[in-house]
């Protein structure tokens, strides 16, 4: 695309960012699915956390819940990196 003077400027794809509806009990509850939205997960890469002990508290009083509280308590301790490489020296074993 060129400008008035001749120049050219840079041409950007528009996306369209669609807002997420999560559904939270009012003592701050959340099923896997919402917990998994929240996250920006889906919800079998939270199940598989859950089954690794990965991920955040749960509980499963016949079906399994998150608290927002501990999701979030859950990831201000997780690692904040700035790079692919800075992740890999975190997790060498």
């Amino acid at each position: 695309m060129m400008t008035k003077n001749n120049e050219r400027s840079p041409s950007f794809d528009l996306i369209e960012i669609k807002p997420i509806t999560i559904h939270v009990y009012p003592d701050g509850r959340m099923d896997a699915k919402n917990a998994a939205a929240y996250l920006g997960l889906s919800p079998k890469t939270l199940a598989m956390m859950r089954s690794n002990g990965t991920g955040p508290r749960y509980i499963k009083p016949g079906r399994v819940f998150y608290y927002e509280d501990q999701i979030k308590e859950w990831l201000q301790k997780q690692d904040h990196v700035v790079s692919t490489e800075q992740y890999r020296q975190l997790h060498r074993s």
